[in-house]
């Protein structure tokens, strides 16, 4: 591992310095039992109540996107993020950093948005903060949204859960998000009709529930991309992940950004879509049930888990080579989510 003296923009995209962040930095002087988990939200018991808690900071550039805003994608975010745990999320506290001459109008539009995101979602926000920060010390707008929910699912989920055997099925196409982001950034000369695919996936993720005992695990594919969220499930469950390229739903237009701009739509950050780890048994049920929702009817079965041993994730090519998949190293597309 390379020391660092200052915080880079790599350090918070999902990759490998985010990693060696948190790891170094974060969980030595903050461990306990929960943290050292390394997952999307804290899972604990109180008085018999199974519950569990995530926090998450936005600070997407623009901050009106086709498809969404950063009001609608902080409540979206954090909701998904309880639902990978297999909570219903319940209730939601949203804190707003802002800077001296933002426009008001524009702060309505985007609390008007989180209002109507956390309506869809069945929860509500019951709880924030709000500070102002002078002109040139914060971008426009930061929001950190927390959140609290109840599991009632009788099986654990979790990258250690992760069996030998087990299928992978992403809910849809990757690369929707930053691919929108990207096409309304200005310096980039290209304009496209590619959508944000952020949406809230806890309805997905209880019919999930409903339609199978056996979920083993789930993860939200965001900063990082698929890529980046696999290679910490296999190194967490000790099991290689192998997975198809020829099976991963791509929309045209985003591998055409991709090409375009030279990247690889495995990294790509996304904010609607999800994997889940399921028995062999179960992969027909679980796909079937996902097809049948909005947010998941070009679900694909894109890989499987092998024997535990070596944590790695191999990918198949669409010409017919494999290779092994690393942490990315870089930041991608900053100011993504």
């Amino acid at each position: 591992m390379t020391h660092y003296d200052k915080i880079l923009l790599d350090h918070g995209g999902g990759g490998l310095l985010m990693n060696e962040l948190i790891t170094r930095t974060f969980l030595p002087k903050l461990t306990n039992a929960y943290l050292e988990r390394m997952e999307d939200g804290a899972v604990f018991d109180i008085g018999g109540v199974k519950l569990c808690f995530s926090t998450d900071s936005y600070v997407v550039s623009p901050i009106f996107f086709p498809g969404g805003d950063i009001g609608s994608l902080s409540v979206h975010g954090t909701v998904n993020d309880i639902a990978m745990c297999g909570g219903i999320p319940l209730f939601l506290s949203a804190g707003f950093i802002l800077e001296e001459g933002f426009n008001m109008r524009d702060l309505e539009k985007i609390i008007e948005s989180m209002a109507r995101a956390a309506s869809k979602a069945g929860t509500q926000i019951v709880t924030g903060d709000t500070k102002v920060v002078a002109r040139g010390a914060a971008d426009s707008i930061f929001i950190n949204v927390s959140g609290i929910g109840i599991i009632t699912y009788k099986g654990t989920i979790s990258p250690r859960s992760v069996m030998p055997g087990d299928r992978v099925i992403i809910n849809g196409s990757i690369g929707d998000h930053s691919a929108a982001i990207l096409s309304k950034r200005q310096d980039l000369g290209f304009k496209s009709d590619i959508i944000s695919d952020s949406a809230p996936l806890n309805s997905l993720v209880a019919n999930i529930l409903n339609a199978s005992p056996n979920i083993h695990c789930m993860r939200d594919v965001t900063r990082g991309g698929l890529g980046a969220v696999l290679c910490e499930i296999a190194h967490q469950s000790q099991c290689q992940i192998t997975i198809s390229e020829r099976d991963i739903p791509i929309q045209e237009e985003v591998r055409g950004v991709c090409e375009i701009l030279g990247l690889d739509p495995l990294f790509l950050a996304n904010e609607g879509k999800m994997v889940v780890f399921c028995p062999r048994e179960d992969t027909d049920n679980v796909l079937n049930t996902m097809k049948t929702h909005e947010f998941g009817n070009n679900a694909a079965v894109i890989g499987e888990v092998g024997e535990k041993g070596r944590g790695r994730l191999v990918l198949h090519t669409s010409i017919g080579g494999a290779r092994e998949v690393d942490l990315p190293t870089g930041e991608l597309v900053p100011r993504i989510c």
